[in-house]
């Protein structure tokens, strides 16, 4: 059989701050709603009801003197150390994030230089042929920018390309909304080489979407919830009812999509390895694939999950993950040769995007 180019796992990485933020940690807030009005429920009662609905119980944020590309470099190093490559025969820097380098005490983003330009600069990189570029697309960023990278390798045009996706979003949540208390910072970073193969390994498959027409402000930008509040600054909003309906009627549908594409069953996949969003979320995107695809009853060691830890990261969710179950770092989940996964996400756009891997 004629062997083609896939798209295989070299190497994986996170960083994970070491600021812990409990949820405990809020009872001291004062929360309004859209309307500056403050919430009528008590702090305890909010508290325990994002926890139940999320499965947060704490989080992660960066350390004060830190933003996005320090994170991102961290993981690309950690990425570049567990593959033993050497950084001079990358031919791609992707990065994915939303906000850029936003410093603490300053919501303003700041995108110029590039942060793969950075993190490329961070990496110590001479190479000129190692061309870094950022991609915002919401919290499926940092899987388009591995779409994208599956792109280059088939074509034989590369070898290896690095796709990170790094966010600190506690730089730029209302403090004062009680969705702050859903995100994360973190970062994660995977390298992609290019194997020549007689039978299907590695990316087998991807499939994608964006729903603008009517979905496209269900995240935006918007002023603070505290009628208090003098300052012009932008913080990050969202319509949580909205994009959980949103999510739930077609990230099946999407990640249904790469299945098939790949000529597999639902039954065929080991894991499936979702947006750190919202757990129950989550839990019922997974149901309603199972569902769809007739493949049975769910099983919960299908889905690992973080979020109870690390909380909503965006772009770094899914990367995160990927590393810390190729790792061993997550209890009761496991990967073998010849066994298939799923990687989804859905965010801000609104974009979702899904992509099966089958482990070399």
């Amino acid at each position: 059989m004629e062997k083609k180019l896939y798209s295989v796992i070299a190497g994986t990485g996170s960083y994970v701050p070491d600021r812990r933020v409990l949820n405990s940690d809020f009872l001291a807030g004062t929360f309004f709603d859209a309307n500056g009005e403050k919430l009528k429920k008590s702090n305890e009662e909010t508290i325990g009801k994002l926890s139940e609905i999320t499965g947060i119980k704490e989080r992660r944020h960066v350390a004060d003197d830190q933003v996005a590309s320090d994170i991102a470099f961290l993981a690309a190093d950690d990425a570049l150390k567990s593959s033993g490559i050497d950084k001079e025969l990358l031919d791609y820097i992707i990065v994915a994030h939303n906000f850029g380098d936003v410093h603490a005490g300053n919501v303003r983003s700041d995108f110029v230089p590039s942060l793969a330009a950075r993190v490329k600069h961070k990496l110590g990189i001479v190479n000129p042929k190692t061309i870094a570029y950022d991609l915002p697309f919401g919290c499926p960023g940092w899987l388009q920018g591995v779409i994208q990278a599956n792109y280059y390798l088939r074509s034989g045009d590369c070898r290896r390309v690095m796709v990170i996706g790094a966010e600190t979003l506690s730089r730029i949540c209302d403090p004062h909304d009680r969705d702050s208390m859903i995100y994360a910072d973190g970062a994660g970073a995977v390298i992609l080489e290019a194997v020549a193969s007689d039978r299907p390994l590695g990316i087998l498959s991807h499939a994608a979407r964006s729903d603008t027409l009517e979905h496209a402000y269900m995240l935006w930008m918007g002023k603070s919830f505290d009628p208090g509040h003098q300052g012009d600054e932008l913080y990050l909003k969202m319509d949580g009812h909205k994009l959980y309906e949103y999510a739930l009627k077609t990230v099946p549908l999407v990640a249904r999509e790469s299945v098939e594409k790949a000529g597999l069953n639902i039954g065929d996949i080991r894991k499936i390895l979702i947006h750190q969003a919202n757990e129950k979320m989550d839990e019922a995107i997974v149901k309603r694939l199972f569902k769809i695809c007739d493949g049975g009853e769910y099983k919960p060691e299908v889905m690992p999950m973080i979020i109870s830890w690390l909380g909503n990261s965006s772009v770094a969710t899914v990367p995160t993950l990927l590393d810390l179950l190729l790792k061993g770092k997550l209890q009761d989940h496991a990967l073998a040769p010849g066994e298939n996964i799923v990687l989804t996400s859905v965010g801000a756009g609104m974009n979702i995007n899904a992509v099966v891997y089958r482990m070399p």
